[in-house]
């Protein structure tokens, strides 16, 4: 990757489409978009250009648009061309880009890198970014746009302003240390501050706690004996034949995910083997195994039994279930039916209860992960960060007053540690790994 390049890359994705984007960065866009389009349009707006190869020979009839730095997305010098979306029109338009001197097409999310390193963006920014074009729910988005917004960095910015001036009020204390009283009669003052921003921080940790699911996806895993209908329900419920359904017990083996969207909430739902004392064979034995994993790895674990498998009402011993689904509810008999308010009857087969079944799945995933896409740090790298820059302040507080140098010391790691996260300070290692996940184009 070379910066002083110009770079290129088709943003609107492959194949055939009404209309195809090129987006081009660097110091060569303005020679290039003139080649290609006879001039300069004016800046932000939107011209109808036609787009001529060296050879005068007309490529496109496409849509222009200029965008000089530093008032762009990279902070360079940018160019969009709106093209018919053919793979030919495509190809020869690119040809024409590849054929300039010091022009290449663009490395995955070397477009977002360039506008971090040229302070369009912090590396929270860029991360809220990538998770809202990965976005695939409601909830998802608006976590992701809260990130990309700036409202976490401004947060986080804060935090760091208030260190650093924690510090400066340290440090000149530490000019006065001959002065007798003056480290003393400073000190509560500045713990006292510390310990704010340290609650804050706590709080908000706390808080983000299940981010990362909100993310991934929550884990909604079935399970139960063999033959209950977990299968059916994992069907009923995706609106597909995603598992083999048969009255045979244990035909499924092993675990099969289907991702939902369940009011906003991203959800992998995951059928399982059923459990019993004795497997039929090795094979049956390693999908019990992988079924145990999956139950302690839940986030909601639904437990389903069914009035024709005896003594499958019973979770297993050492599960906790959030939902006991009684399913073939057509089979049953009002007198059959155990007395709790709370159990929960369905049929996979006349769609009895389905209804039902979704809206408590919903309020339930809604109570326990509704408010999570609010929270501030979203990442594994967010939460480690602010967690050392705890660790760094919890040690700042232990150190007496007589010690005022160590405990601006503590205070600057700490600072360092948030100014790590917005990428202010030392984040090279981390830029290969955050922009990798960006498409070509972005």
């Amino acid at each position: 990757m070379t910066a002083g390049d110009t770079i290129y890359a088709l943003s609107s994705g492959a194949g055939r489409a009404a209309v195809a984007v090129v987006r081009l960065s660097g110091s060569g866009t303005q020679g290039l978009l003139v080649s290609l389009a006879g001039g300069l349009p004016p800046p932000r707006r939107a011209v109808l250009r036609d787009l001529r190869d060296s050879n005068g020979e007309t490529l496109d009839r496409a849509i222009v648009l200029w965008f000089p730095g530093p008032s762009s997305f990279t902070g360079e010098d940018c160019a969009e061309l709106h093209l018919h979306g053919s793979p030919s029109v495509i190809q020869a338009v690119m040809a024409v880009c590849s054929a300039w001197s010091d022009v290449r097409p663009a490395e995955p999310g070397e477009f977002t890198r360039r506008a971090f390193l040229n302070g369009k963006m912090d590396l929270v920014e860029a991360e809220g970014l990538a998770d809202l074009l990965e976005a695939r729910t409601a909830g998802q988005r608006r976590q992701a746009f809260r990130q990309m917004s700036g409202a976490a960095s401004s947060v986080f910015e804060s935090w760091r302003e208030q260190l650093l001036l924690i510090r400066a009020d340290i440090e000149a204390s530490v000019d006065f240390a001959d002065e007798e009283g003056v480290a003393e009669a400073a000190a509560p003052g500045i713990d006292r501050r510390m310990a704010t921003v340290l609650a804050e921080m706590q709080e908000n940790l706390s808080r983000s706690a299940a981010s990362e699911i909100i993310r991934d996806g929550v884990k909604v895993v079935l399970a139960g004996h063999p033959n209950t209908g977990k299968s059916s329900l994992l069907n009923a419920l995706s609106r597909r034949e995603a598992a083999i359904v048969s009255a045979i017990p244990g035909t499924t083996r092993d675990s099969i995910e289907v991702t939902m969207d369940i009011h906003g909430i991203p959800v992998i739902l995951t059928d399982t083997a059923g459990l019993r004392a004795r497997a039929a064979d090795l094979v049956e034995e390693e999908g019990i195994r992988r079924t145990r994993q999956h139950i302690a790895g839940a986030d909601v674990l639904v437990w389903v039994w069914s009035p024709d498998v005896p003594g499958s009402e019973a979770p297993e011993a050492g599960s906790m279930p959030d939902l006991i689904v009684g399913n073939k509810a057509d089979l049953q008999t009002s007198g059959e039916r155990p007395s709790n308010a709370d159990a929960l009857f369905i049929s996979t087969r006349t769609g009895q209860g389905m209804s039902v079944l979704l809206d408590r799945l919903s309020k339930l995933l809604q109570d326990r992960y509704g408010s999570v896409e609010s929270s501030l740090l979203v990442s594994a790298r967010q939460k480690s960060a602010v967690q050392r820059s705890i660790r760094h302040l919890n040690d700042a507080l232990h150190i007496s007053p007589g010690s005022f140098e160590l405990k601006a010391e503590e205070v600057r790691q700490a600072s360092e540690e948030i100014g790590r996260l917005t990428g202010r300070v030392d984040v090279e290692e981390w830029l290969g790994a955050i922009f990798s996940r960006f498409c070509i184009g972005k």
